[in-house]
């Protein structure tokens, strides 16, 4: 894995002789750059093509270490439309170049931002990027190697006029090791992370480290203290790799915890969308709807990095495959939830919900009894988010969360570390949307329609979370009320090449433990 340094003198770095053997320039105004080490082939660059200041590219320079420069320019900063991610698609592309052309030891020199409050954490965010642009998957380290995976074996990062210290390097690389977790979890393939493997590999990953790992896979307890999971579950028990369990984590800062986070995680290692079945190419990349259980243990792995103080973090990831088959459970099924609430299953391919609803309803008992808790769902649950926002992760609080401004800290959070999160609220017409029709049941699992055909796609299913895992007695009008924010992160959690992404574990970690 790449080690991260912060370099304090990025002209004596630079030069030829120095531990490193590719010069990467990130930056705005690349003729701006006084390392005179790579002067002359920024000069031959500019002479040469007119359009050296607006892609990535590789230049010889005799007298910079390595003999060679990487240019890569983050394009304008001044419009109404960018943002620190301008940083982080430069590094990227810089650090991929150099890689590619045979660097093992990069130096990364970030040029001073503008004074715009859009870019305070952007050598950060670069550092990030670059370590991010280097990860290859869990299965390839596996069947090749990790030195022929992943070649580079350090990262120096310089910030002439600004600064990089050994503590943000510490940051960058705790941030990083959580992404790299969240990664391997979320994208390897469906039996590499069937869901006991998907325990044994938080076992594993999570030994040594401070982080308090159990799981629950008795058939018997499942079924009584997850009915809906349980049912989720039901057509994968014949198959023992496939057979359901419950992986809980804990971490206690140093000190007395001022507040007590509690996450429910959609461990979904793969959907194939029940006896909905999904269809016409639809299940291709389901192995990813574990995004959100992926992206909690991320952040627990980064939170025990950082030795985070003053918090205390729980969780409870539910890890199920959602088969078809003769025992599957169906649309018009009424099953009470461990919060007492009867569901009416409207779609079995809206099976997120239904983990998340018991998860929840067990986090719910244990946050009545710990100090200033405030409870969260972490989903790749709906397609409509993805329809309504692109690549965004999406937060949505409940009334206690909205007092405190939860949705938008995670957003301002994420702005800043080029995470970024879109606001959306939760309101009466999707209260209304899963209301029963009939004495029979208390509260609607889903319409009949795919989410993204649907108005209010991804929040109306907060309200059923809400009702179905007892939180809903438990709002801004209630004696004890409790603050939960959902996140629905099935634009962000992988990309357009369908490569898992990590987020939002790096929002997570700024937003709760820096």
């Amino acid at each position: 894995m790449t080690r991260i340094v912060a370099v304090s003198d990025a002209q004596k770095a630079a030069r030829s002789g120095s531990s490193f053997d590719c010069v990467v320039l990130c930056g705005h105004d690349l003729a701006a750059f006084d390392i005179p080490s790579v002067a002359p082939a920024l000069a031959a660059a500019k002479k040469a093509d007119a359009a050296f200041a607006a892609r990535c590219g590789l230049w010889p320079a005799d007298g910079a270490a390595g003999a060679r420069v990487v240019i890569a320019p983050t394009g304008p900063l001044s419009r109404d439309h960018d943002d620190v991610r301008r940083y982080a698609d430069a590094a990227n592309k810089g650090a991929l170049c150099a890689r590619d052309a045979g660097a093992r030891s990069i130096l990364l020199v970030v040029q001073k931002a503008p004074d715009d409050p859009r870019y305070v954490d952007a050598v950060r965010v670069a550092a990030q990027a670059a370590m991010s642009a280097l990860y290859e998957p869990l299965e390839a380290r596996e069947a090749l190697g990790e030195t022929a995976t992943e070649p580079v074996q350090q990262i120096g990062v310089a910030a002439p006029g600004s600064q990089f210290t050994d503590d943000d390097a510490a940051l960058v690389a705790a941030i990083d090791e959580g992404i790299r977790l969240a990664k391997d979890l979320c994208g390897a393939d469906p039996e590499r992370m069937a869901p006991r493997r998907f325990a044994d590999h938080c076992k594993k990953a999570f030994a040594g480290t401070g982080v308090k790992v159990t799981v629950e896979q008795d058939e018997k307890k499942l079924t009584k203290d997850y009915p809906l999971l349980s049912a989720v579950a039901r057509a994968s028990m014949d198959v023992a790799r496939h057979r359901p369990c419950i992986v809980r984590l804990e971490y206690t800062g140093k000190g007395k915890p001022s507040r007590t986070l509690l996450f429910a995680g959609k461990g979904v290692t793969y959907d194939t969308g029940g006896a909905d079945l999904k269809v016409s190419g639809h299940m291709a990349g389901m192995c990813r709807d574990k995004g959100g259980a992926a992206a909690v243990a991320g952040l627990f792995f980064a939170a025990a990095k950082l030795k985070a103080e003053g918090i205390r973090l729980v969780a409870e990831l539910g890890v199920v495959r959602n088969s078809i088959g003769p025992d599957s459970y169906v649309a018009d099924e009424i099953i009470t939830s461990h919060g007492g609430a009867r569901v009416r299953v409207g779609n079995t391919d809206a099976e997120g919900r239904m983990v998340l609803a018991d998860l929840l309803s067990h986090l719910r008992l244990r946050a009545k009894k710990e100090k200033a808790p405030h409870l969260f769902s972490v989903a790749t649950l709906t397609g409509h988010a993805v329809r309504a926002v692109g690549p965004y992760s999406i937060a949505l609080d409940n009334g206690p969360a909205r007092t405190q401004l939860a949705a938008e800290s995670l957003q301002m959070h994420g702005e800043l570390c080029g995470d970024p999160f879109e606001v959306t609220r939760l309101r009466r017409e999707d209260w209304d949307f899963v209301a029963p029709s009939s004495k029979a049941w208390d509260v609607l699992q889903c319409n009949n329609l795919p989410s993204s055909g649907t108005p209010r796609g991804h929040q109306f299913p907060m309200a059923f979370l809400c009702i179905a895992s007892g939180l809903a007695a438990h709002g801004s009008d209630s004696k004890e009320p409790l603050p939960y924010t959902h996140v629905d992160i099935a634009g962000s959690a992988d990309d357009a090449q369908g490569r898992a992404t990590g987020r939002p574990v790096a929002a997570f970690v700024h937003a709760f433990c820096d």
